[in-house]
């Protein structure tokens, strides 16, 4: 049964007063939530607690919270589970979701969950194990329903009702020549439309088909130009061997535009406001590298055209002034790493209502520790590079300017999506240029009154 946000907020919220009580009553509770929440709310706990509640469930139970849940949780859960307790939960899912899960799996405990299995449906894992991950055979299902030309539409449904939940649903039906070759497609809709009497030579159109060899991108493309229900997946003797989803291309595209997402301002996919703070500076700390070796870059740059002082005591204005882009860069970039966290956050339900706060207050830990990580790496590097020290006032000035710039950035980078909110206005576009401007003119004042006081 479907739920409302109001009535999410509230089963989270009684399944961790439960889990205080007994790991019973709140796998019970978890039982009875939809799979979708209940995979988030297992998000929320620790792995201990995690594991516990979870191995209490029956296997359809974690199928389903499994099929839901982000990487990094399907991970930790499969990897503590036991062979035969894995093949049960394999076997409730379709063969798709059944690979994914195993390939979270050791490889031995894989194999001892195949070999056990049905011999043919472990054939079939087998094979889809084989495809690359990101081809259209690693993301196909091959639960597909075939028929053969001339039967009549009375005869197909009757062959649906045969395989019952072995079929896929809402995928349609191929019409196959005796190569088992696609030559035709059925929807459902027109098994619903015509008289149980017409063939399906009369009803049926041309098939979509892809190599399982071509990109998942490219085969989740094709589906959404012509608006197919479903697509049929083939092998080099143009036999079909499976078929991929709308649903499919709908998560191709979503995990895509996530990893784009996250590779522009540095981070990971997934829920990055559910995970440890050092995991994710470790995640960011690549790209603040980057910035700071620019920033650096930048004021060697500088020098050659503004000239400066000769030593410690007697550095001109313009010294100080050549490292201002390095300041700014890196407050800029962790900003705009929080605010592109939070809005999406916000907009695709990762943040409710009751941990934003705790979400900000992540962001701005995460913040505060990659500048002061960057603090070191400037304070040492400008030292030397400027003065030939270890340690000089000129580097103290360039470091102590860095994790106060970025701290604030990240701090503006997570209130602006909130007030955005708050003025129903759109984050994703007020956030990018107000943060921007923002972050530069404070880490400028930040950085010169330091440099004053310390240098000047």
């Amino acid at each position: 049964m479907a739920t409302t946000p109001h009535e999410e907020d509230g089963g989270r919220q009684r399944f961790l007063d439960l889990l205080e009580v007994s790991p019973e009553q709140a796998a019970v509770a978890l039982s009875n939530a939809h799979s979708a929440d209940a995979a988030v709310w297992l998000v929320d706990v620790d792995e201990e607690d995690a594991w516990r509640v979870f191995s209490i469930l029956d296997a359809e139970s974690q199928a389903g919270i499994l099929e839901d849940a982000e990487d990094e949780l399907t991970a930790t859960l499969v990897g503590q589970m036991s062979s035969p307790d894995l093949r049960e939960v394999v076997e409730e899912l379709p063969s798709d979701e059944a690979v994914d899960l195993l390939a979270e799996a050791d490889d031995r405990v894989v194999e001892d969950v195949l070999s056990n299995m049905d011999a043919e449906a472990a054939d079939e894992l087998r094979e889809l194990i084989a495809y690359d991950p990101e081809s259209a055979g690693g993301i196909m299902a091959t639960e597909v329903i075939t028929v053969q030309r001339g039967q009549r539409l009375g005869d197909v449904v009757k062959e649906i009702k045969k395989l019952g939940d072995e079929a896929e649903e809402d995928l349609g039906i191929f019409v196959v020549d005796p190569g088992n070759r696609p030559v035709g497609y059925l929807s459902d809709r027109d098994l619903l439309t015509h008289s149980i009497h017409e063939t399906v030579n009369v009803v049926m159109v041309d098939p979509f088909v892809v190599a399982a060899n071509v990109d998942q991108e490219d085969a989740a493309r094709v589906i959404d130009r012509y608006g197919l229900q479903s697509l049929a997946v083939v092998n080099d003797e143009g036999a079909v061997v499976g078929v991929i989803s709308a649903e499919d291309a709908s998560e191709i595209r979503t995990e895509e535009a996530d990893e784009d997402i996250a590779r522009m301002v540095g981070t990971s996919t997934g829920h990055q406001t559910r995970l440890p703070v050092l995991t994710r500076v470790r995640q960011r700390m690549p790209l603040m590298g980057l910035t700071v070796l620019g920033g650096l870059l930048s004021a060697k740059l500088l020098a050659l055209f503004t000239g400066g002082g000769d030593g410690p005591e007697s550095m001109a204005t313009s010294d100080i002034l050549r490292y201002l882009p390095l300041i700014i860069g890196l407050a800029g970039n962790v900003g705009i790493q929080s605010s592109t966290i939070l809005i999406r956050g916000y907009a695709t339900g990762e943040i409710e209502k009751q941990r934003q706060w705790r979400a900000i207050g992540g962001e701005i830990a995460v913040g505060l520790t990659i500048g002061l990580l960057c603090w070191l790496a400037v304070l040492l590097t400008t030292s030397g590079v400027e003065t030939g020290q270890i340690i000089s006032s000129f580097g103290m000035a360039v470091g102590a300017a860095t994790p106060l710039a970025v701290a604030l950035a990240s701090l503006l980078g997570c209130l602006v999506p909130v007030g955005c909110s708050r003025l129903n206005l759109d984050p994703a576009i007020v956030a990018g240029p107000f943060l921007i401007s923002f972050s530069d003119v404070t880490g400028s004042l930040i950085y010169i009154v330091i440099a004053r006081a310390l240098l000047l």
